[in-house]
């Protein structure tokens, strides 16, 4: 028998009109594929289902109506009955009464979800045609864990909504009419010959796509663990049917639209609320208490959780602060600011709107449900006292600077994508952004590594380290090698620097200008489009000086204050005109005094090698003995002093500008908050008359099910006393299905036919036994075909003698469902029967 580990299991979803998908789709399967099919589809909970026997009579394989605690087989198909809700947990079906009203429940979704959680980036899942959107969220729990979507292409369907639905949201990796999909799903599990090598001997493939991705969205994939790349991009290749990774890089060449989608793709979104529980409660009753207790002097806590996806942890965290802070009481007021982050743009506007599917109360309870949410027709939006407490941003934690003075560190589940040295690299900026005493949580699979020096551990289970203080990295100029953020840059060496590396020069003509250069020339420095240094000349020092913190080579963070509020106006001023802009008189402190200093900043429109770039100019007014500036000759004073005065003009009139358009700014936002402060008053109201009709709904359903947990409660009952009936009776019985497998048997049976517990469900021809009885097999069969009652008298090779009657098993809505073999015990009878004989002879 294959085990559950071998197989492939794809789950199908179907409503109205699907009877005819599903035929079309099981009629193009072939009976080896070597994979599972479990179908569900909307069904009248009052109604016997036929949908099996359809089913049967459109496909080769083998049709089973799905029975709790079925092992899944190969080449087989597993239809849900009706009033059920259908999941797999360990590689078994499991059946459960549902707990929505009819209508309103959505049993492809909870198929999906558990398939996702159970195979991961192996699940298949396939939507057909339908009504509503049943299946959409469910495919979405697929696509996440990495795995393989279809939806049925919508001009083939009878009913479209299903399809398109899941269309629309953009959870469907393929879309094809029934009959193309079983061989588009064969092609993806089909294992791709040579996926990696290097096809023509020039640059990898692999790198070529690294390359593409970082020149299409500007992110670095080259240190993610190739073991996740290759995973994901042998999904690409398989949903495109392509042959090998060069075909796919090449296809990538031409089609910008696919680097968005293996991008995404890359984002690996898996979360939820509070996973993995007992970390959140240890979290909450033990380590957040804590954090809050020792920042009561400083009145703020600051956290960030690194790769919060669509924000579901970013708000649990914000729950057990607001859980924390309520246990503590008023006494102490802490503010709590969260910072949440992440490199998908889509997943950062999703955890910024706070709203989530109704599947959440799966994993939230109900009692933060109605403190944490508002319940809406489709949807739980998270309420505005938990939203105000997160911060959202896109963040690259590989290339963009950390946040800094933080108490927690939340990076559960993403070090395990990033390969040793980029974790090697990570770790000690997390160690630089902590406060003293911060903790760090990471996932179940994550540790600190070789950075152990760097953090404690507080629980082993948890994965919840404490920073050590006194630590210190390994290396000192770690942290500026981390976030190199001007390695892109092509900056040209300095004058100084060239020289130095430089032989000397014999022509005599160079060697003076490079000592007018270096000595006698003007210090200057010259600025991207962005204000960064790219080029220094000449001694700087006097000027700029290097800010306190992460290395910074933005000219704002480095002149000297001095100098910052004049050359600031000045640069502005640069690139909105042709002529360069003079400062005069500029006071710079030094360790004897004050320098006054004349700058030139000039934005340059050609050569092309310096174009939109600015120069900085800086030349130092020399002073008389008597330490003053030398007064400048009488005929040119006036004109000095006017220019003077214009400058300062220049630079009110566009300090006056620019207060001006901050007014008009703050005046538009005004208005626009107002309107928005009406609108959310508006939906206040209405949510709250949604809250009421949601708790009466809820009541309903609370009733309803009790109902039927107390059907469930008679129906274990009534399995318990059929169970004991059986294994009462002193009579040998075999019961076997529509194909003569096992389905169950009396204790007496094992002592006949060689049966334990774990041979239900195998062919009666794979058993042995005692009896000399090579026919049975076909006797059932017969039985079986014809309904006829068989009964024959075989001995055993122990020599005891059986009366062996096959009759057909009759249901109780007269339906035949195998048959029952019993064996009577009739050796006494056999051995009297002898006795009168040789009597009666004799």
């Amino acid at each position: 028998m294959t085990t559950p580990a071998q197989t492939r299991i794809v789950a199908i979803g179907a409503s109205a009109g699907g009877l005819t998908a599903l035929e079309r789709f099981l009629s193009h399967t072939p009976a080896d594929s070597g994979m599972a099919y479990i179908v569900v589809q909307h069904l009248d909970p009052t109604r016997k289902a036929l949908l099996s026997e359809l089913l049967q009579r459109a496909c080769s394989l083998s049709v089973h109506e799905a029975r709790q605690g079925m092992a899944i087989e190969r080449n087989s198909v597993y239809v849900i009955p009706p009033n059920t809700e259908l999941t797999i947990i360990q590689d078994v079906l499991h059946l459960e009464r549902p707990t929505e009203k009819w209508g309103l429940r959505l049993p492809i979704n909870v198929l999906f979800s558990s398939l996702a959680s159970s195979r991961g980036a192996d699940a298949i899942g396939v939507i057909l045609s339908g009504m509503g959107s049943d299946g959409t969220l469910g495919l979405q729990a697929i696509q996440a864990v990495g795995g393989l979507t279809i939806a049925q292409e919508p001009n083939t369907a009878e009913f479209d909504s299903m399809p398109r639905s899941a269309i629309d949201a953009g959870y469907a990796d393929i879309i094809a009419p029934p009959d193309a999909m079983p061989e588009r799903i064969g092609a993806y599990v089909a294992p791709i010959p040579e996926p990696f090598a290097d096809d023509d001997g020039a640059q990898p493939p692999l790198e070529s796509i690294i390359a593409l991705l970082y020149e299409h969205t500007g992110h670095d994939f080259s240190l993610y663990k190739v073991s996740t790349l290759h995973r994901r991009i042998e999904r690409r290749i398989a949903i495109h049917e392509l042959g090998s990774i060069g075909d796919y890089a090449a296809f990538l060449r031409d089609n910008s639209h696919e680097v968005d989608l293996l991008f995404q793709e890359l984002l690996i979104g898996v979360t939820g609320f509070f996973r993995d529980p007992s970390v959140w409660e240890y979290m909450g009753n033990t380590v957040l208490p804590q954090l809050l207790e020792n920042d009561r002097a400083n009145g703020k806590l600051r956290a960030w959780v690194v790769g919060c996806s669509t924000g579901e942890e970013a708000y649990s965290l914000a729950m057990l602060f607001h859980e924390a802070l309520a246990r503590q009481g008023n006494g102490h007021r802490i503010g709590i600011q969260i910072f949440a982050s992440d490199l998908s743009p889509e997943a950062i506007a999703t955890a910024r709107r706070g709203e989530y599917p109704l599947s959440i109360s799966e994993e939230v309870s109900s009692q933060r449900l109605a403190r944490y949410f508002t319940a809406h027709d489709t949807h739980y939006q998270i309420k505005p006292s938990i939203r105000d407490m997160v911060m959202f941003a896109q963040h690259d934690v590989v290339l963009d600077p950390p946040f800094t003075r933080l108490d927690l560190i939340v990076c559960r589940n993403l070090l395990i994508y990033f390969d040793a040295v980029l974790q090697r690299r990570l770790l000690p900026l997390f160690h630089y952004s902590l406060n003293p005493g911060g903790i760090l949580l990471l996932g179940s699979s994550e540790t600190v590594g070789r950075c152990s020096h760097l953090f404690t551990l507080l629980e082993p289970r948890m994965r919840a380290y404490r920073r050590l203080d006194n630590a210190t990295t390994d290396s000192p100029d770690l942290l500026l090698k981390s976030f190199p953020p001007l390695s892109v840059l092509n900056k040209e060496p300095s004058v100084a620097s060239s020289s130095l590396s430089s032989p000397v020069s014999d022509n005599l003509q160079t060697a003076a200008d490079q000592v007018l250069l270096q000595v006698y020339a003007p210090s200057a420095v010259v600025l991207n489009s962005d204000a960064d240094i790219v080029y220094i000349s000449g001694r700087t020092g006097k000027y700029l000086e290097p800010a306190a913190g992460k290395a910074n080579l933005n000219f704002h963070a480095m002149v000297r204050d001095g100098l910052r509020t004049p050359l600031s106006q000045a640069l502005k001023q640069a690139t909105q005109q042709v002529e360069p802009v003079q400062l005069h008189n500029l006071e710079v402190s030094e360790a004897g005094g004050t320098q006054l200093v004349d700058v030139t900043v000039q934005t340059f429109r050609r050569p092309e090698a310096l174009k939109d770039m600015t120069m900085v100019i800086f030349r130092d007014i020399a002073l008389t003995r008597e330490g003053q500036p030398e007064a400048p000759a009488p005929t040119s004073r006036e004109a000095h002093h006017a220019a003077e005065i214009q400058q300062y003009r220049d630079e009110i009139e566009t300090l006056r500008e620019d207060a001006r358009a901050s007014r008009e700014e703050l005046q538009s936002s005004n208005e626009e908050l107002q309107s928005t402060n009406e609108e959310l008053q508006s939906t206040n109201e209405e949510l709250t008359t949604s809250k009421e009709e949601m708790q009466s709904m809820n009541e309903e359903l609370q009733t309803i099910n009790s109902e039927l947990q107390a059907k469930l409660d008679d129906l274990a009952l009534a399995q318990s006393d059929l169970q004991n009936l059986l294994n009462s009776v002193e009579i040998a019985i075999l019961f076997l299905d529509q194909d003569l497998n096992v389905r169950r048997y009396t204790e007496r049976v094992s002592s006949i036919i060689n049966l334990r517990e774990s041979d239900v469900g195998r062919p009666l021809s794979d058993l042995t036994s005692s009896l000399d009885y090579p026919t049975l097999h076909d006797d059932a069969a017969e039985t079986l075909r014809t309904l006829a009652v068989s009964e024959k008298q075989i001995p055993t090779d122990d020599g005891r003698w059986f009366s062996v009657r096959i009759m057909p098993y009759r249901r109780l809505d007269n339906v035949i469902d195998g048959v029952v073999i019993t064996l009577f015990d009739i050796s006494d009878m056999k051995q009297l029967e002898a006795t009168l004989r040789s009597e009666s002879n004799s």
